[in-house]
């Protein structure tokens, strides 16, 4: 509930905070839902996903519902932030979408990547930060910066724990992005430092059921060339100059939540 940490961080209890807050979890818990149901995917947290256990057409259903009634709400809390909210929806779907036609194709754009990962993860949570300002009459820019700021670390630190973390801890098998056809941070940054030949080899393993010699190879390959230090280093100094905003305002709370996203192991 790292959004919803948020708001009341940063705004405090009042009814219309905790409701914003809840209104922002439903959101993301739609998004949950339909993204299984995308991806195909039958564990969450190494539980069964509700796809799993009652079907696809009960999850985007379900999922429509907890859209309509988190919009239904926004209307009841303010044109402001119901704005700011529905913005990062509309952004948070594109984002989507943008994934799904990025695991067509190995992609070597850094940039692109950064883009599909602010829309599908990065823009609720500025949007959170932003929303939560001002309720609280505190200047929305500097919040929205912090939220962006943890939302794209967030998603890089979750794409390489997909490469580094067990199966037990991760719920999922290892390498199962790369396996969904999906080129993250890790990726990019391996393919730009392999000679020609192996760049043919790392793109001809995209999208397919790694054997454990090739899961390996990419491992081995990433470990030579110091990717992961180097992905892991450009998401914290994202939460470095997070930090550093919000220590410039006194909010050591949120401070401290932003340096938990880089430390964490799941």
């Amino acid at each position: 509930m790292l959004r919803a940490k948020l708001i009341l961080k940063i705004a405090g209890s009042e009814l219309l905070v905790i409701k914003t807050a809840a209104v922002v979890e439903m959101i993301h818990a739609a998004s949950l839902l339909h993204d299984d149901v995308i991806d195909d995917a039958y564990t969450r947290r190494a539980k069964p996903s509700l796809n799993a256990l009652y079907g696809n057409k009960t999850s985007i259903m379900l999922g429509d519902i907890l859209y309509a009634k988190g919009f239904f709400e926004l209307g009841t809390i303010s044109p402001e932030v119901a704005k700011i909210i529905s913005n990062a929806v509309i952004q948070l779907s594109l984002g989507e979408l943008k994934d799904v036609s990025l695991s067509n194709a190995f992609n070597t754009d850094k940039a692109v990547y950064l883009e599909m990962i602010y829309q599908k993860t990065a823009s609720l949570m500025e949007a959170s930060a932003g929303a939560a300002a001002l309720l609280a009459g505190k200047p929305k820019e500097s919040y929205m910066t912090y939220g962006k700021n943890l939302g794209l670390a967030f998603q890089m630190i979750d794409d390489l724990l997909d490469i580094t973390a067990d199966e037990a801890t991760l719920g999922k098998p290892a390498l199962h992005d790369f396996e969904e056809g999906k080129t993250t941070l890790p990726y990019i940054y391996l393919h730009e430092a392999l000679p020609s030949h192996e760049k043919e080899t790392l793109k001809s393993l995209h999208a397919k059921k790694l054997r454990p010699v090739e899961q390996q190879w990419i491992k081995s390959k990433m470990q030579e060339h110091q990717i992961i230090q180097k992905a892991y280093d450009e998401a914290r100094q994202l939460i470095e100059e997070a930090i550093a905003l919000m220590d410039s305002r006194g909010e050591a709370a949120l401070s401290g939540i932003a340096l938990q996203m880089i430390e964490r192991d799941f």
